[in-house]
């Protein structure tokens, strides 16, 4: 009872399982192939969309204006600074002298050396007039690289109030666009999904089930994995809330089912024993004699027990009696195991 296939026939079976696993990989695979190029009907959007694209060009223009101007001054400015100090160590050596000077002139009081005084009191005023210049010109340069770094830093935070804004809308329009993919897909899946039940429901056992069962297993696959990954979560919300709507309706859909299966039980149980044998396939009754179980309520029996003719359950005959040779074997056998009598 526990071999209810012919060996050929389990290793076909075993062929044509492969059959369908592998055509559901190359429908798998198409699947990904569509379902990954989905995103790109839509067009791929950037900042620049959502932004005044003159005033966007004009403060990035004013904003590499400025750093050229204060990368200038910077230049200028280091000159500046360089002249400014030869300027400052000539007029301090200039003044060193003139001290040094000025000692041996009072020290020697000599009237004729009054013109060279005046003379090096002028040199040394010129000198110092020099170093002043230098300062200023240093101290404007300083104040013009000051102006531009405020100038780009200026139009860098207007450039960037206006790239704040147009994430907004970006972001926005990015949920849009993937609601629109999601729906693309789905779309694509759910139809597939509707097909897959059909084929489960009326042709899982025709004779090109494995075929049939490969698209079940691709249409599951492309539901399962290559759609639900990409549902919008907005927050989770709409996640838990299709979960919660799946689950109810998956959960009442069993609950109908199993009250059906109940419900087609108990008639089947009201019916003739011969009658209830007879709607039994002989695979089914074989399959499920091997289990253990009942053909006709599924219930556990000890069909090891030989004082067990009857279903202790359902009443269904389980053993009768060979009419060539008396043997006892099962009610749902084709012909007895002991005289071959069918």
């Amino acid at each position: 009872m526990a071999n209810t296939l012919r060996l050929t026939e389990k290793w076909m079976h075993r062929g044509l399982w492969l059959v369908a696993f592998v055509f559901a990989g190359f429908l798998i695979g198409l699947g990904g192939t569509v379902v990954g190029d989905l995103p790109k009907v839509e067009k791929q959007l950037s900042l620049d969309d959502f932004m005044d694209a003159n005033a966007a060009t004009a403060l990035r223009n004013a904003i590499r204006a400025a750093e050229r101007a204060g990368q200038d001054a910077q230049a200028a400015l280091e000159q500046a600074q360089l002249k400014r100090r030869a300027a400052q160590a000539d007029s301090a050596a200039a003044r060193e002298t003139f001290n040094n000077w000025l000692s041996t002139r009072h020290a020697t009081q000599l009237a004729e050396q009054d013109p060279e005084l005046v003379s090096r009191t002028r040199a040394l005023d010129a000198l110092k007039e020099r170093e002043r210049a230098a300062g200023a010109a240093a101290e404007a340069q300083q104040q013009a690289a000051l102006d531009a770094r405020q100038g780009a830093a200026r139009e860098r935070r207007k450039l960037r109030e206006m790239e704040e804004a147009a994430q907004v809308q970006l972001n926005a329009e990015y949920r849009r666009v993937e609601l629109r993919v999601f729906l693309y897909r789905l779309a694509l899946t759910l139809p597939l999904l509707a097909a897959a039940g059909w084929l489960f429901a009326k042709k899982r056992k025709s004779t090109y089930w494995p075929f049939v069962w490969g698209f079940i297993f691709f249409a599951l696959f492309a539901f399962f994995v290559e759609l639900v990954p990409y549902l919008p979560s907005y927050g989770g919300y709409v996640r838990y809330i299709v979960g919660i709507v799946v689950t109810a309706l998956v959960g009442r859909q069993a609950i109908v089912a199993l009250n059906r299966y109940l419900e087609k039980q108990k008639l089947a149980e009201q019916l003739p024993d011969a009658q209830r044998r007879e709607e039994l396939s002989y695979d089914t009754a074989l399959k499920r004699l091997s289990k253990s179980v009942c053909p006709g309520c599924e219930r556990a029996v000890d069909l090891k027990n030989t004082e067990i003719d009857f279903c202790p359950h359902c009443g269904i005959g389980l053993f009768d009696h060979c009419v060539q040779c008396t043997t006892r074997k099962s009610a749902f056998a084709r012909f007895c195991h002991a005289c071959g009598a069918g």
